[in-house]
C-alpha cells in the first residue's frame, strides 16, 4: 500500500471492511491499492446513505455533493461533520472526516485507473441515491422494491459493478485473455459474483432492513404468496415466506456457481488473486447453507460465520491455491 495509503488510512480500511479486508490483504500488489481505494470511497457513500443523522433530504443532498466531489466535478468538499459525529463505528466516522484526503488519492493512479474508479463509484452512488429516494417517501410504513427487475438492478449497481471493476483491474494489470469472447464471459461472471455477495446480505439482513423501513424482497413476489412486507416483521410468517425465500437462495447459489467459474477462468499462476476470490465464495456458500431451514425473520437468529471458521477457511485457501484442481475441490464442497 506504500505510496497510496498511510498506516492510518489502512487502519480505517480494516475497521470498515470487516471480512472483505481479508480478501483485500490477499490481492496482488498491482491492484490492491485501486480496489482498496474504491472500497473506501464506496464505504464513505454507504455510510452517508445509511446514517441515522439528518432527514432523508439532507442525506440525499450530502450524497449528491459527495458524488460531485468524488467525480471531480467540483473542488468543494462536502460538509460531512455532523454525519460523522453521529457514527457509532469510529472507522466510519474517520472516513467521513477524511473525505478530502481519501478522494485525493484517486489522483495517484493512471488516467485509465482513475476513469475506472470513478465509473464504478458513480454506479454505486447512483444505486444508493435511488435507495434514498425510494425508501424515504413514507417514514410511517415499510416500503419495498416492486419487482425482480428492480432487485436485479439494485444488486448490479451496488455490487455487480464492483465485479466489473475487479475484472477490469485484473485485465489491465495482471493478465490478459486472448479471446474477446472469454473476456466478455469473465466480465459477465464477475457481475454475477458481485450480485451473489449482495444477495447474501439482503437475504441475511431482512429484519435489520425492515427496522429501517426497507424491504428488498419485491412486493409483487410477496403478493404471489399472499403476504406483504409488513408480514415479514412477524417471525411466524416464515412458513408462508419460505418457498419464496428458497427461490432467492437458489438464485444466490446460481450466482455463486458463476463466481466459482470466474475463479476457474483466472490463470493458475495468479495465486493471490484466486485466493482473494475464493475467500468470499467459500464463506458465502457456507452462509447460504446456514440460511436454509432457519427462520431468518427472527431478529435474534441472525446468521453469521464465526471467526474460528473464517480462520479455518483462510488456512484451507492458502494451502489450496498453489495446486491445480484443489481450489475447484474446495469451492465445490
Amino acid at each position: 500500500m506504500s505510496g497510496i495509503f498511510n498506516s492510518e488510512l489502512d487502519s480505517i480500511l480494516e475497521g470498515t471492511s470487516r471480512s472483505f479486508y481479508l480478501s483485500l490483504k490477499e490481492l496482488p500488489k498491482a491492484i490492491r491499492p485501486q480496489v482498496s481505494l474504491l472500497y473506501m470511497l464506496a464505504r464513505t457513500s454507504d455510510t452517508i446513505a445509511d446514517s441515522e443523522a439528518g432527514v432523508p433530504d439532507e442525506l440525499l443532498e450530502a450524497l449528491e455533493s459527495y458524488n460531485e466531489f468524488s467525480q471531480g466535478l467540483t473542488d468543494r468538499s462536502p460538509d460531512l461533520v455532523s454525519i460523522a459525529e453521529s457514527q457509532g463505528n469510529k472507522s466510519e466516522a474517520s472516513l467521513l472526516k477524511k473525505v478530502e484526503e481519501i478522494v485525493s488519492k484517486i489522483g495517484d493512479f493512471s488516467e485509465s485507473d482513475q476513469t475506472s474508479i470513478r465509473l464504478c463509484l458513480g454506479i454505486i452512488i447512483g444505486g444508493q441515491i435511488l435507495d434514498l429516494q425510494r425508501f424515504s417517501s413514507d417514514e410511517s410504513s415499510i416500503l419495498s422494491l416492486e419487482s425482480d427487475e428492480e432487485l436485479e438492478d439494485y444488486t448490479y449497481r451496488v455490487a455487480g459493478s464492483v465485479g466489473e471493476f475487479w475484472t477490469r483491474m485484473s485485465l489491465d494489470h495482471l493478465f490478459s485473455l486472448k479471446e474477446e469472447k472469454k473476456e466478455s464471459e469473465l466480465f459477465e461472471k464477475g457481475v454475477r459474483f458481485g450480485k451473489a455477495l449482495q444477495m447474501i446480505n439482503i437475504l441475511r439482513d431482512i429484519p435489520a432492513d425492515l427496522s429501517l423501513g426497507r424491504c428488498y424482497i419485491p412486493s409483487r413476489r410477496l403478493a404471489e404468496h399472499g403476504i406483504t412486507p409488513k408480514d415479514l416483521l412477524e417471525p411466524p410468517s416464515m412458513d408462508v415466506f419460505r418457498p419464496l425465500y428458497n427461490e432467492y437462495l437458489d438464485l444466490t447459489d446460481e450466482y455463486l456457481t458463476s463466481a466459482i467459474q470466474y475463479i476457474e477462468m483466472l490463470p493458475h499462476s495468479q495465486f493471490r488473486l484466486r485466493g482473494a476470490c475464493m475467500l468470499p465464495v467459500i464463506i458465502g456458500k457456507r452462509t447460504v447453507s446456514m440460511l436454509r431451514g432457519r427462520n431468518v425473520l427472527d431478529p435474534s437468529n441472525r446468521i453469521k460465520i464465526d471467526r474460528s471458521e473464517i480462520n479455518d477457511v483462510i488456512k484451507r485457501v492458502v494451502f489450496a491455491v498453489p495446486f491445480k484442481g484443489s481450489s475447484k475441490k474446495i469451492l465445490s464442497e
